[in-house]
């Protein structure tokens, strides 16, 4: 297929026009066939630079994750698979959000290893039935990028553990590092089998594919493109650690739309992005933009939500309210604390038990009566630190029910089989707190699917014999290091590594008045309704639009290698610079002003001997020797240097310390103010007869500073502003600001003249008004009549 962009420089250089104007026919989106492409009405097709106000009909997405949301099932009989979706899968329950209109492709890999000899067929059925491209990853390979550097290196990073020993995460390994480069490669050239880059919107999730956007933008310059980190993004002093940070940070800088769950995550990648690529962001009208080369990358912030409708269907099911009534039955006359997490280092599982016992010994009253079920996800990462996070649960849980155990009760019910959805839904309904204790967490949607399910239905109220007008109730308390912690304001936050402070807010959810967990509640609830995953995908997709508008109106030249690739984007109205227009323009002239800089012009940064080659003495010899040419060398340095670097330069024009002294040709340095040896400071005079009813109201002080200062260097030039006003009401420091600002305006406006004119610097003008604005420095004070107080 074939973009609209352009990746050669050459186009730059020839001064010409690219056309970006659409062909009349286009390339269908999808090839499933060999074959000669016919030719497409384009008719009925939309315009990229059309004013659309929403996502609607005819557009289409590709979705990119690293694993697409199906089930895969093999039949025992004939080895063949079976599919279906997924539908706890997020990247599923994004496509609500949509409309119904709007064509939704998934690209990812598949949770099962797929024998070679079926991948092709498996891929046709895939693309078929359920619209989705499968990445089939050799077993090594998907083990380097997934189990190795996502899950050995990028997790722990971006969760704030270092590599400080070889237990604590895995050391920086560049093989792993190469096969995550090229899964992200194998991603992108899927994506490239089904792209129609001039229409296609391009979302690409979470950490695993964070260099996949170079790639898509290296082979089509206009692609509209997002991503989403579900992931913390961790502090600069954390991850500036990575060995490949500014890798990362550019390839995301790919994007056009970089989305994330909080505040403090964007915070901390546009932070990384200043301090390790120099960049800055700007915030207008709401919308946070990176300017990278010319594009604007936009930077969204907006946590995600659940699916209402799954979560209340679910709710629904009789096996749902039959579960729930059997807990209910179970735990009667006991009050159930609930935590659900996965089997993790940073879920925080063993300081919520530590709590639990911590609430038993303080709170002897409480035993017997509340019961902490702890539910345990399988962990989605393997090696040694599951294990111990494994032993050290289970050796909790054993020590806890053995010290406070009975006969009939059991302070901490650990589950850690697998159980279906509609259960863990049914313990969500008994449950009167959730607990939520993660060290650090990406988003966590345990307390959102439990607000939802503490409001219940119509069916489990009957079966519980409840009375439906009864207000509902739930309280939480969450983690402050975990991504819904903001958006739930009713929630007991906690330090999740301070044990006793969260046995108390434990307590604290126990004893709450209902009054107050009814108010709780029915704040999260109404927040978690209108903040749901149909919300935040259609938001996010909006401002993707939004964002990629302009595309078709930027001129774009690829430029880089590898990672360090990016594009220039440039107004249509851009032209090079042609040597042969500056010489006839050049020889045209009758007069010419040749301002030249010295440091990082004549002499490049980084040279060590800052003094002027013969080479430049000798070409601005040659500059001033033209009677038509006035040149003048504007620098930081003190004047004394310059004098003495270009004593050779008998015509040449220089300023000194950022154009406070002024030299032309072979001249003495002059003050800017009027060219005499002055005092630093000096009394008024207020016997003088035109002072006696004058009245000084204020003064500023400031000093002509230069970095050159720092390496020894003295400057003698200090500038004392007063504005005094004859008899009239005291003037504003507004006023003050205004009337030194009118002065350099007219000051630079006489350099201006002189240097055109090449004539002496005029004299201090008169002030003529009787608010008088004095300027002086060093060794006298000018009045308003230009004579020395």
């Amino acid at each position: 297929m074939v973009s609209r962009s352009y990746s050669n420089l050459l186009d730059l250089t020839s001064g010409d026009n690219p056309t970006f104007g659409r062909a009349g026919k286009r390339l269908p989106r999808v090839m499933t066939v060999p074959g000669i492409i016919t030719d497409l009405d384009d008719d009925n097709c939309n315009s990229i630079g059309s004013e659309v106000p929403s996502l609607v009909s005819n557009e289409r997405i590709i979705i990119v994750g690293n694993q697409l949301p199906l089930k895969a099932h093999r039949r025992p009989e004939d080895q063949n698979w079976d599919f279906t979706w997924d539908d706890d899968s997020l990247l599923l329950q994004l496509k609500d959000g949509l409309g119904e209109d709007t064509e939704v492709i998934y690209v990812g890999c598949l949770k099962e290893e797929i024998d070679l000899e079926h991948q092709d067929d498996i891929a046709q059925t895939l693309l078929d039935t359920f619209k989705c491209v499968p990445a089939f990853l050799p077993p090594d390979l998907f083990t380097k990028f997934y189990h190795g550097f996502c899950k050995q290196q990028l997790w722990p990073i971006f969760h704030y553990m270092l590599p400080l020993s070889p237990d604590l995460g895995g050391r920086f390994d560049r093989s792993l590092w190469q096969a995550y480069v090229s899964v992200n490669k194998i991603f992108a050239d899927k994506v490239m089998e089904v792209i129609s880059p001039e229409d296609d919107f391009v979302w690409v999730h979470d950490y695993h594919l964070m260099v996949l956007p170079t790639f898509l933008r290296k082979r089509f310059n206009r692609v509209k493109l997002g991503f989403f980190l579900h992931s913390p993004f961790p502090s600069s002093e954390i991850y500036r650690t990575l060995p490949v940070r500014d890798e990362l940070l550019r390839a995301l800088l790919n994007a056009d739309l970089i989305g994330f769950h909080t505040f403090d995550y964007a915070r901390h990648f546009l932070s990384c992005c200043s301090r390790m690529l120099g960049l800055e962001y700007q915030s207008r009208r709401g919308y946070i933009g990176l300017e990278y080369y010319g594009r604007t990358v936009s930077i969204k912030i907006l946590p995600v939500g659940i699916h209402m409708g799954q979560l209340q269907s679910v709710l629904n099911l009789q096996g749902t309210v039959d579960k729930v009534a059997e807990l209910h039955e179970q735990f009667k006359n006991k009050t159930v604390l609930l935590g659900v997490d996965d089997m993790d280092i940073f879920k925080g599982i063993s300081l919520k038990l530590l709590a639990m016992e911590q609430l038993l010994v303080q709170h002897p009253d409480w035993r017997g009566k509340v019961v902490l079920v702890q539910i345990a996800n399988p962990a989605r990462g393997r090696g040694r630190d599951v294990q111990e996070v494994q032993s050290e649960t289970y050796a909790t849980v054993k020590r806890i029910n053995e010290k406070f155990g009975r006969q009939g009760y059991k302070p901490v019910i650990l589950i850690d089989d697998p159980l279906q959805f509609y259960e863990r839904i049914a313990y969500y309904a008994i449950a009167e707190g959730c607990l939520v204790t993660a060290v650090r967490d990406g988003m966590n949607l345990i307390p959102y699917e439990y607000i939802i399910c503490r409001q219940g239905n119509e069916k489990i109220d009957e079966r519980l014999q409840l009375c439906k007008s009864r207000p509902k109730k739930s309280m939480l308390v969450v983690s402050e290091f975990i991504g819904c912690s903001p958006s739930l304001s009713g929630a007991i936050r906690v330090n999740p590594w301070n044990i006793d402070s969260v046995a108390e807010a434990m307590v604290l959810a126990l004893v709450m008045a209902e009054p107050e967990k009814q108010l709780r509640h029915e704040k999260h609830y109404r927040y978690v309704c209108t903040h749901d995953v149909d919300y935040w995908s259609r938001s996010f997709l909006q401002d993707l639009e939004r964002t990629c508008r302009d595309h078709v109106r930027k001129r774009c030249w690829g430029i880089g290698f590898g990672l360090g690739f990016r594009v220039i984007a440039l107004d249509p109205s851009f032209r090079k610079l042609a040597v042969e227009h500056i010489v006839s323009a050049y020889k045209r002239t009758k007069k010419r002003a040749i301002l030249l800089d010295y440091d990082g012009t004549l002499m490049p940064q980084t040279s060590i001997n800052k003094s002027p080659t013969p080479e430049a003495i000798g070409v601005l010899n040659s500059l001033c020797k033209d009677p038509k040419n006035v040149v003048f060398l504007v620098s930081g340095r003190d004047k004394s240097t310059l004098s003495e670097w270009f004593s050779q330069c008998e015509k040449l024009g220089m300023a000194a310390e950022h154009g406070y002294f002024m030299r032309y040709e072979m001249e003495f340095f002059l003050s800017v103010v009027n060219g005499h040896d002055i005092v630093s400071w000096a009394a008024v005079d207020t016997n003088r007869p035109d002072s006696q009813s004058d009245e000084l109201i204020g003064f500023v002080t400031a000093r002509v500073v230069s970095a050159k200062e720092s390496e020894g260097q003295h400057y003698d030039s200090y500038l004392f502003i007063y504005y005094v006003n004859g008899g009239r009401s005291p003037c504003s420091p507004r006023e003050l600001v205004a009337a030194f600002a009118a002065y350099l305006l007219s000051l630079f406006k006489s350099l201006a003249m002189k240097l055109w004119k090449n004539e002496k610097y005029p004299k201090w003008p008169k002030c003529k008004d009787t608010n008088t604005l004095m300027v002086t420095h060093n060794k006298k004070i000018m009045g308003s009549d230009n004579s020395l107080l």
